[in-house]
């Protein structure tokens, strides 16, 4: 049982299963499925797909990752960033509206599903860090204005277009004296009363002595009874008719189950999008679960989770889904509601499988405004520009990727701003870690402590010089810091030894090894003594392996205190200088 829980987490929280258990997640899941139902709709249009996709990816991922994922309380399902994407990488292959563009997304769910699975089964779930996290704010907070401004057109009422900010913006100022009143007054109406019931409902309905739990759960229901007012003006007031853009007929039932038609030029087109959604969702998907676990001490596997990501996407492409991952308000809702297990989202899944069945005959009147209007609600607050202020006041180099990936992602697109903040994080990586940060250092009075000489008065020896290098050695700063004791060497001409102090060095590769050995054959040829101190025990073991420590014309030190002692002694008293390794 032990080993096969590990691989199906389901298997831990069944076996532990009881009543309040059941309470909680019962409760949970119809909090979570009344907020899903308008955001699946939602979600389902802003990837440019027939909103009853948006349903179908509501309820076998659930499932899916009910059984395979390791958090307790994440909300699997459609979120507006992977939405966009999905939309973005889609539209360059199909046209929205047609059996292609649905095919092409469904396929993308798929291949998404597979590549995360596997990534969960070779452990590769170290990847996801390539994507720093001034790089991901940077890109939700460039996707959320990016999905804010392209619902304007539909709260406008007007054709729009466009897939970058510039494109979007030039499209409504031409077409803007075109807008529908009605429509107008819909969506603006919808925003106002959302905006209102995010922020103040709550607090209004506690106000007129309403229990806070009961204001809780009918605040975060207001998209329903936006939903459900807005189709009732649209069929009483035939807005229709009026020129207002309504979501049409959507078909009752559960989705088909099966492979969609899948080429192998569709599969080619897809694989980096697909590939980008997977880390992006991956992230997003971590982020949140780990959150969640730590406020009630559990604790999530990020590479099962790699497993019950792959599995929820694999489900929703069998189910004529698009890509899903954990979407964060949705989960924190799912917590604060009080789920308990997994089990809740199961419960969702089915609360969303009978509003297919059921519900879906009363959505032909609903204004796509309203829609719009949930969106933009929901990703606003993905929008943080406090965080690009934090970033810009800490590491000015954070800032420059994290600037690039909102600026590429607005003005060229979604694809092309991630691969861009991706790759100008690991530049200025590799810039900053090829010139590592490296001191002289001395002595502190009275101690065995040794500080950097230009932030502490230490006791430095004009004949013994120790380098602290405050980097592990690699093959893009060993040429740096062959360099570096060369001009140290050149400013000295009593130098009699160097001590290269290796307290922060954590690993040695092939080109530093030999850097390391250049630098000993230099220091040789000049009389000049080179000695190694505080060395890591698995830096020691691969230099042990080798001949450098035989070759070496000094010693490893345990201590940089042991080091300075012993060499002064040795210059002290030449005969007996203690230097033999």
């Amino acid at each position: 049982m032990g080993n096969a829980s590990k691989y199906l987490p389901f298997l831990q929280w069944c076996r532990v299963y009881d009543g309040a258990a059941l309470t909680g997640d019962l409760l949970a899941a119809v909090i979570v499925t009344i907020m899903l139902i308008p955001q699946s709709l939602a979600y389902a249009m802003l990837a440019g797909l027939p909103p009853e996709i948006g349903l179908y990816a509501s309820i076998l991922p659930l499932v899916a990752y009910a059984i395979f994922g390791t958090s307790r309380t994440l909300a699997v399902g459609p979120v507006a960033v992977v939405s966009l994407m999905t939309a973005s990488a889609v539209g360059q292959i199909a046209t929205q509206g047609t059996m292609g563009y649905i095919e092409a997304s469904v396929a993308m769910a798929l291949l998404s599903g597979a590549m995360l699975a596997l990534m969960g089964v070779f452990r590769l779930g170290f990847l996801a860090n390539f994507l720093s996290h001034p790089v991901i704010s940077g890109f939700i907070t460039a996707s959320g204005l990016l999905i804010a401004s392209g619902q304007v057109r539909h709260i406008l009422g007007i054709a729009g277009g466009g897939n970058t900010l510039p494109d979007i913006t030039i499209s409504l100022g031409r077409q803007f004296s075109a807008a529908n009143p009605a429509t107008l007054a819909i969506g603006v109406g919808v925003l106002v009363f959302l905006v209102f019931a995010r922020r103040y409902l709550k607090r209004v309905l506690v106000g007129v002595y309403v229990p806070v739990r009961a204001a809780d759960m009918m605040a975060k229901a207001a998209p329903i009874l936006a939903v459900a007012l807005t189709i009732g003006l649209a069929d009483t007031f035939d807005l229709g008719a009026r020129g207002v853009a309504l979501v049409g007929a959507v078909p009752s039932g559960l989705p088909a189950l099966g492979f969609p038609k899948v080429s192998l030029d569709l599969l080619s087109a897809l694989i980096l999008p697909a590939f980008l959604i997977s880390v992006v969702g991956f992230v997003e998907t971590v982020s949140v679960a780990q959150t969640l676990a730590s406020k009630r001490r559990q604790r999530i596997e990020p590479d099962q989770e790699l497993i019950g990501l792959g599995a929820a996407n694999i489900a929703a492409g069998l189910s004529s889904g698009y890509p899903v991952t954990g979407g964060f308000a949705r989960s924190v809702v799912n917590f604060d509601a009080g789920a308990q297990t997994p089990a809740a989202g199961v419960f969702t899944a089915v609360g969303i499988a009978l509003a297919a069945l059921f519900l879906t005959p009363m959505l032909a009147n609903l204004p796509q405004a309203t829609l719009a209007a949930t969106i933009i609600v929901a990703v606003l607050s993905l929008v943080d520009f406090g965080a690009i202020k934090r970033v810009f006041a800490y590491s000015k180099s954070d800032f420059a990727a994290m600037a690039a990936t909102i600026l590429v992602t607005l003005g060229w697109g979604v694809e092309l701003g991630i691969v861009a903040g991706v790759l100008l994080s690991l530049g200025l990586h590799l810039y900053r870690t090829s010139r590592p940060h490296t001191a002289i250092v001395g002595q502190v009075p009275g101690t065995e402590h040794y500080r950097n000489v230009e932030r502490h008065a230490v006791i430095t020896q004009p004949d013994i010089l120790s380098i602290r290098v405050d980097e592990s050695l690699y093959f893009a700063n060993s040429r740096y810091l062959e360099d570096r004791i060369a001009a140290l060497v050149a400013e000295r001409s009593d130098l009699k030894h160097i001590v290269l102090m290796c307290s922060a060095v954590n690993a040695i590769d092939a080109s530093a090894f030999e850097s390391l050995e250049e630098i000993n054959h230099r220091l040789t040829d000049a009389g000049i003594g080179f000695h190694l101190s505080e060395v890591k025990g698995p830096v020691m073991d691969r230099l042990a392996s080798t001949n450098f420590l035989k070759h070496l014309n000094g010693r490893v030190f345990l201590s940089q205190h042991e080091a300075t002692t012993t060499l002064r002694r040795a210059i002290l008293n030449p005969q007996d200088n203690g230097l033999t390794p």
